[in-house]
């Protein structure tokens, strides 16, 4: 069987030794005769597991003591509508700045729980830049809350390069394609989600992490399930939790940190995309990226070729090359190149000269 090598952006690659541990994290017998699939939730065994994966993620991204980790459920998706349930008040606005699908998936279910405002999008210009902060609609400024944004647009292929030049608000963050790849103003940021399957594990796992002064009692009839701060009481254990999930998150963190830790990973990311980036570049539009060159995604690489015909054809020649996952998103097309951290170097520049002799064979 052919090599493969993936490039799916998410769930996604994980690197061998990480999927070597978890598959020993079956085996009864390191374990007292139970798999961890089978263990108490309720265990000592299972709470070192729990406690080293949260250790593991707290040194890794230097998340202060200032913030609590949670680990739950129902993917970033339910975090669009767990944030302004938690954190917006009757009396107060939400503020979105809009980049991509999942930015706008999340500034519409806002809507649905309290005031909720548009500060800036890109829609107009198919999400292939993020907002300059001369495009934004201060005038809406009144009784912010917080500002919500998409820290990376994984369909679009566009990043946030920096946290300048935004308001002086609580920001809340998704962060789930580009966590671990990038420092985090943590001083500003007061809350972060992330879906675990891009760049901390496999999917199942959600990780929260948030300012503990938005950890208090409030009168409201929220639904338990949906509450922060019940979740952080019981340390993430309100109920069952992915306990498979917390466990692999905990190994790929602690392969990462092994690895060199939230530096090396930066290094690394941005060591792939500019590989790719430079092929772009130099195909004389060849290969023609979606965005915007100073909001390009170091995570997200998307291009279209000259004509349909030649999209498919690649992306043909590329499965049959043992790359896999690198078809564009149903909603723009053309090809996309996921560049998480589980992905080696090596695959990277395996598809890079593929690329290059696609073009050399197929350019006029």
């Amino acid at each position: 069987m052919n090599e493969k090598m993936n490039f799916n952006p998410g769930p996604t690659a994980l690197p061998d030794e990480v999927l070597t541990k978890a598959q020993t994290g079956l085996n009864k017998e390191l374990h007292s005769g139970i798999s961890i699939l089978e263990m108490s939730h309720r265990s000592q065994e299972y709470q070192l597991i729990h406690d080293n994966a949260k250790s593991e993620l707290r040194h890794f991204l230097a998340v202060p003591e200032s913030h609590d980790i949670l680990f739950l459920q129902g993917g970033a998706s339910l975090q669009f509508t767990m944030v302004p349930m938690n954190l917006l008040s009757k009396y107060n606005t939400a503020y979105h700045i809009v980049t991509g699908s999942w930015a706008e998936k999340a500034f519409n279910e806002s809507q649905k729980i309290g005031k909720t405002q548009l500060l800036a999008s890109s829609k107009h210009t198919t999400f292939d830049r993020i907002p300059k902060r001369s495009d934004w609609n201060v005038d809406v400024f009144n009784t912010p809350s917080y500002l919500h944004i998409t820290s990376n647009n994984t369909i679009y292929g566009t990043q946030w390069q920096d946290y300048e030049d935004l308001p002086d608000l609580p920001i809340v963050m998704d962060i789930s394609s580009d966590v671990g790849t990038k420092d985090i103003p943590w001083d500003r940021v007061t809350l972060a989600y992330a879906g675990a399957q891009k760049n901390l594990g496999a999917a199942g796992v959600t990780v929260i992490i948030i300012n503990k002064e938005l950890l208090v009692d409030h009168d409201t009839e929220r639904p338990i399930m949906l509450d922060y701060n019940a979740h952080a009481k019981k340390g993430s254990l309100h109920n069952t939790p992915p306990a498979f999930n917390i466990y692999v998150l905990g190994l790929m963190v602690q392969w990462m940190n092994q690895e060199g830790g939230l530096q090396e990973f930066e290094d690394r990311s941005n060591k792939k995309s500019e590989l790719f980036y430079r092929i772009i570049d130099q195909s004389n539009d060849f290969y023609k990226g979606h965005a915007e060159k100073s909001s390009r995604s170091k995570m997200n690489v998307t291009f279209k070729l000259p004509t349909s015909e030649l999209n498919e054809a690649f992306l043909r020649k590329a499965n049959e090359a043992g790359f896999v996952g690198i078809s564009g998103h149903r909603s723009i097309g053309g090809c996309r190149i996921s560049l998480y951290n589980g992905i080696e170097m090596e695959a990277c520049e395996k598809l890079a000269h593929f690329m290059e002799t696609f073009k050399q064979v197929h350019s006029n």
